[in-house]
């Protein structure tokens, strides 16, 4: 077990996904008030000089509530159509909130197939590793205006898990609207969170609720799976409630009184 996954000076890059179910209301339109939120916690991080790459779903759901198509589409078109149009709103939003605190931020779009072919992969941690070595911080997503349904990632929680391996984050914070990984149905009032989860336990199928978000594709299996990964590679995980006020800066200074799943790291092998 790495003991040092909990000492807030360990952490110096930290990956944050944050799902469209936090970013989005009801209706699919842009939470600009929580997105406003979440850019001024990066802030108070990127103060401590903690370098953040924000991994952000709510494309689609963005672009759906923007535009009507005038006829039926099919799944493929409409998500194209969608994520075109709502990426175009959902940057130009972090942008205005960044600049408004002197942080530049820029867009990275990417694949499935990236991180598979070796001169992309290399090409674009290379171009992630020269922004964050310039003060910029980059907001990751899918590139779904060209991605096609069987080379797609299952949702933004594998991108955000393959981003925190490829730049070697100490810590990825999986942001939903629930407070983590229960221990029984989530709308039981018996059922609590599962407030550690170290490497060896076997039981969490058990647990895991196969719901999926309104307007995600990926459910709490897929994070748990992603969030396993990941801290088999020696990063810390945590999967918190991106609806509760300053859950970034809690988090990163160990807050006792939140409430939320944090996986226990492997050792780095040196």
């Amino acid at each position: 077990m790495n003991k040092n996954y909990l000492n807030m000076s360990h952490y110096k890059r930290i990956a944050v996904k944050v799902g469209s179910n936090v970013l989005t209301r009801s209706d699919g339109t842009l939470n600009i008030t929580r997105i406003s939120a979440l850019v001024d916690q990066i802030r108070e991080l990127y103060r401590k000089g903690i370098s953040v790459i924000l991994i952000s779903s709510g494309a689609v759901a963005s672009g759906r509530s923007e535009i009507k198509p005038d006829k039926n589409l099919d799944d493929v078109s409409s998500r194209q159509l969608f994520a075109a149009v709502g990426q175009a709103k959902l940057i130009n939003k972090y942008y205005e909130f960044f600049r408004e605190h002197n942080i530049p931020c820029g867009q990275v779009l990417t694949m499935k197939e990236n991180f598979v072919r070796r001169r992309n992969y290399l090409n674009q941690k290379r171009c992630m590793e020269v922004m964050l070595d310039n003060g910029v911080i980059p907001i990751v997503n899918e590139n779904d205006t060209v991605a096609i349904t069987e080379l797609m990632f299952t949702d933004n929680d594998e991108l955000s898990g393959l981003i925190a391996i490829m730049m070697g984050v100490d810590m990825l914070i999986i942001l939903s609207n629930v407070n983590g990984i229960y221990d029984g149905d989530l709308f039981s009032n018996s059922s609590k969170v599962i407030r550690e989860i170290k490497r060896d336990n076997k039981s969490l199928s058990t647990y895991i609720q196969e719901s999926k978000s309104q307007f995600g594709r990926g459910g709490m299996v897929t994070k748990c799976k992603i969030a396993q990964q990941v801290a088999d590679e020696g990063i810390a995980v945590v999967i918190a409630n991106g609806l509760k006020d300053n859950i970034l800066i809690d988090i990163i200074e160990d807050n006792k009184k939140v409430v939320c799943t944090r996986f226990i790291p492997a050792e780095k092998s040196r």
